[in-house]
């Protein structure tokens, strides 16, 4: 894998979003995400060694588009500045956790996993298992190896009120009242470059996979 190659690519199309760059940087662009695909393929690979759900997944099953999408742009960027990808079961889109990673230039490399921003009910499911079986989601939540690879801890949004059906003292309460259930931690390029940028990153998804299982468990309705 080409990995330097592909931090250059990124920072060019940084300094140079637009469309008329990338055309004529075509060619770079397809050497570029050859390279991103064939590191999916990798972490897929390991990945599929310690979560099931993830056996017959592709990196073009994982792969989100360069393009930006139109409907959330916030810039006349045409381009995202990033390579990126979300591998879990039915792939990117899916409305499943799972394990992501973004590659992008000047230290903006990260890798994540869980579920960020569920729909309605899926967010109510989640609720529902934390409020049923919450000495095991503190468990997996304070377990050594994730907050090893994730001290940061859970990350995003949560409600200002207790969401509806709970009671505001519920001894779990500030933890029902997130939006978001989804760990990260961020590399520098001297990380991403280093020999084991990739055992590093498949063994913070195998730190997080026990809590993937608890988010997918209760997304399952199980």
């Amino acid at each position: 894998m080409d990995l330097p190659f592909l931090l250059r690519f990124l920072n060019n199309l940084a300094a140079n979003n637009n469309k008329a760059w990338m055309d004529a940087n075509r060619a770079d662009y397809h050497r570029a995400r050859a390279t991103f695909t064939a590191l999916v393929q990798e972490l897929l690979h390991g990945l599929q060694r310690f979560d099931p759900d993830l056996q017959g997944i592709t990196p073009s099953d994982s792969m989100f588009r360069i393009n930006k999408n139109d409907r959330f742009q916030q810039s006349d960027e045409p381009y995202k500045n990033r390579m990126g990808a979300g591998m879990g079961r039915g792939g990117r889109h899916s409305p499943w956790a799972g394990y992501f990673i973004a590659v992008e230039a000047n230290g903006q490399t990260w890798v994540g996993a869980g579920k960020w921003r569920p729909e309605s009910a899926g967010l109510a499911r989640i609720r529902q298992e934390i409020h049923y079986n919450g000495a095991e989601f503190h468990q997996l939540r304070q377990a050594p190896k994730l907050q090893q690879h994730f001290p940061d801890g859970f990350e995003g949004e949560r409600l200002q009120r207790p969401p509806k059906g709970y009671d505001k003292n519920d001894p779990d309460i500030e933890w029902l009242k997130l939006k978001d259930f989804f760990v990260s931690q961020s590399f520098t390029d001297a990380e991403l470059l280093a020999p084991d940028f990739v055992p590093r990153v498949l063994a913070s998804f195998q730190a997080a996979q026990p809590l993937v299982q608890f988010l997918n468990r209760a997304l399952d309705g199980e």
